[in-house]
């Protein structure tokens, strides 16, 4: 490396380093989240409506699929659904990596995350093999470049192996995360709706439409439970077995109240007792689960306060108590 671009070099470390620089970083942050927290609730209404079309798209697509299918049957039809297209897809054609993760298990995975059709699975799959090596590559930069770890060179070869290897399960701990974000939301408003849901076949309306008019009530609440109960409502519409849509409303949320009630649906649906009383029931219970995780969450707020009061409030305090008595004491000198 040159002398220019030595200096270059320490002249962008010292830049880094200096505490005004992160002074001047951090106070940006503080801006842009100020900035955010107050224009995130103008933006939620476009959000959900965004939502909402999305979900009408796909509500048309298993349309489309339902007459595909019907139409394969006659003898018919054409293979609806495009396989996509681009540089990820090649990319994943060349390495043939559908024949290693792509799965039932993989496809549920990215359906509880809100993930739906080929171009997920097509992206996470990319990103299953691209991720360690951009993560090797910028650890590698990083280490030989950027900063002197002092370290032998064998050491930071190691370590831009070792994130390499954690890459690997980037894409994982992604869809995790989302699919995380996802369940606690409608964990959320799931009690609400299955109130309203109760209300609405209690007054003479089928599951269907109960479905579809408590889909567009909770979308303000949450639009991940309107999403899935939008989704229940199309395929209870065209798929020929009933059972199917609720076991699939189960798989792709996760939780175990909503599979309860979507049991509890199948059996009503098969031995023909009253949809009401098994909706009164697992509304009850799902009042209690969230209840008693609320009871939960505010027993365990004590001990999560203690090392927050140790570290930022007793030092206040003490210079607050102590502070006039030092200095009288420092002036008497």
């Amino acid at each position: 490396m040159s002398k220019h671009g030595s200096r270059t070099m320490m002249s962008f470390v010292e830049t880094v380093m200096n505490p005004q620089f992160f002074a001047t970083v951090l106070a940006a942050i503080c801006v842009f989240a100020t900035v955010l927290s107050v224009a995130m609730p103008m933006l939620a209404r476009d959000r959900m409506n965004q939502r909402m079309k999305e979900m009408a798209t796909e509500r048309d697509r298993m349309r489309n699929a339902r007459i595909a299918e019907m139409s394969k049957e006659r003898g018919g039809g054409a293979k609806l659904r495009q396989t996509p297209k681009g540089f990820m897809q090649r990319i994943v054609d060349m390495l043939d990596l559908r024949e290693r993760f792509d799965n039932e298990e993989l496809r549920e995975k990215l359906k509880m995350a809100g993930l739906r059709g080929q171009g997920p699975i097509v992206s996470f799959m990319f990103f299953r093999i691209a991720a360690p090596i951009v993560m090797f590559l910028g650890t590698l930069f990083y280490v030989f470049v950027v900063i002197d770890t002092g370290y032998p060179p064998l050491i930071r070869i190691l370590m831009a192996v070792g994130a390499g290897f954690a890459g690997f399960y980037i894409p994982n701990l992604f869809i995790e995360n989302l699919a995380q974000k996802r369940q606690s939301s409608i964990k959320q408003a799931f009690p609400d709706a299955l109130d309203m849901l109760l209300i609405c076949v209690q007054s003479g309306m089928s599951i269907e439409s109960a479905f579809g008019k408590v889909s567009k009530e909770v979308a303000s609440q949450s639009i991940e439970l309107a999403e899935e109960m939008t989704l229940t409502t199309a395929e209870l519409s065209y798929l020929q077995d009933r059972r199917q849509a609720y076991e699939n409303l189960g798989k792709r949320s996760g939780l175990p109240g909503v599979k309860a009630v979507t049991t509890a649906l199948i059996q009503a649906e098969r031995y023909g007792t009253p949809v009401g009383q098994a909706l009164r029931t697992m509304a009850k219970e799902n009042r209690e689960i969230r209840q008693s995780d609320a009871e939960r969450k505010a027993a365990a707020l004590p001990p999560k306060l203690t090392v927050p009061m140790i570290v930022f409030f007793l030092p206040v305090l003490f210079i607050v108590i102590l502070g006039p008595a030092g200095i009288e004491y420092m002036n008497m000198k």
